[in-house]
């Protein structure tokens, strides 16, 4: 009787890669948290974390530092800290989406003109209006982005280049120049509106209440889940049009999702807390370095690293002008500045 001796069972293919991206979400999820924490016990008044806890769950009963704990945790920390984490992950994905879409790796989600159409919205309003309540221009603003977006996308949609990355930059440039001139034309004749504007395009996640948080958090929620199903092809795109057309890609079905989904990441974010500028090109480098060119890492990467150095840059804005506060988009500005002039410098040195 011949007994048939097998070999040794095949080792199993290696996932290092997909176990270090998977072990990178959880340190973000764990950042994130602690990001969080940071955020309820650091302001002008420090607190403990039995504190913050006392203040979220607790009964103060007639115990006036109770109720005060409990009214600066409940009324103000809460709501910028819930702001941040979903203005965060807004503005990180919506960057990712927009490297992805255009293929320029210096892209941010003002390329669409979102920032200047929420600006110009504002103004607007105020002007025209009289509003003064974040509630009532949030609306005006994410108007102002979605129109801006759709514009740009339209107009670049028209002519020989219909589609091409390049002529979707150069139209969301052409957008922004033109909206900006407009925000400053009509500014200049409010001394309300300027005001308005003044603070507005500092981007602040300060002062924000839930009645203007839940519909930002809504249209965000929508805007990620159109960016999941546009992940796989992103993937496809970014090897070229024509590559991606034979292996059965809609490019224009694919584009016109991606570009919504960005219009209502990047104008909802915008509409609640203001203009963060160069937050969305710095989560997307920086996830990029993680993950590689795969999206379908990438902008979960990028989301939950827009979340916490958006929290991240507000708490540094709360310690260095204690007791005052400098606003959590002057913060990223200061950081993002220059990162963005080292790209460039790099870019050019790799061509030289």
């Amino acid at each position: 009787m011949v007994v048939e001796q097998r070999g040794p069972e095949p080792a199993p293919a290696p996932e290092g890669p997909h176990r270090r991206r998977r072990l990178g979400l959880a340190g973000l999820l764990v950042l994130l948290a602690a990001a969080s924490v940071l955020s309820l016990v650091v302001g002008a008044r420090s607190l403990t974390p039995a504190e913050v806890w006392q203040g979220l769950f607790g009964d103060p009963g007639g115990d006036q530092r109770l109720v005060e704990i409990t009214l600066i945790v409940q009324t103000l920390r809460v709501p910028r800290t819930v702001l941040a984490v979903v203005a965060g992950i807004g503005l990180g994905v919506a960057g990712a989406l927009i490297q992805g879409h255009t293929r320029n790796p210096i892209a941010d989600t003002g390329l669409l003109g979102v920032n200047s159409g929420a600006s110009f919205a504002v103004v607007l309003s105020v002007y025209l209006f009289g509003l003064s309540s974040p509630l009532q221009y949030m609306w005006f603003a994410f108007l102002g982005a979605a129109v801006a977006g759709v514009l740009v996308f339209g107009l670049s949609s028209l002519g020989r280049g219909a589609g091409n990355p390049l002529t979707l930059a150069l139209a969301g440039q052409g957008v922004t120049v033109f909206l900006a001139a407009m925000t400053t034309a009509v500014a200049l004749g409010s001394t309300q509106a300027l005001d308005v504007l003044r603070f507005w395009n500092a981007g602040s996640v300060q002062g924000v209440g839930f009645d203007v948080i839940w519909p930002a958090a809504v249209f965000i929620g929508v805007g990620v889940f159109l960016a999941l199903l546009n992940l796989p092809a992103i993937n496809l795109l970014n090897l070229g049009d024509d590559v991606a057309r034979g292996l059965g890609v809609n490019i224009a079905a694919n584009r016109t999702i991606g570009v919504v989904a960005i219009t209502l990441l990047a104008g909802a974010a915008t509409a609640a807390c203001g203009p963060i500028a160069f937050l969305g090109l710095m989560v997307a480098h920086v996830a990029r370095w993680f993950t590689g060119p795969d999206y379908r890492w990438l902008v979960p990467y990028a989301g939950l690293l827009g979340a916490a150095v958006l929290l991240l840059g507000d708490i540094a804005g709360r310690l260095v002008a204690r007791p005052a506060e400098l606003q959590a988009g002057i913060v990223i500005a200061l950081i993002g500045a220059p990162f963005f002039a080292v790209l460039v410098w790099l870019g050019k040195f790799r061509q030289a």
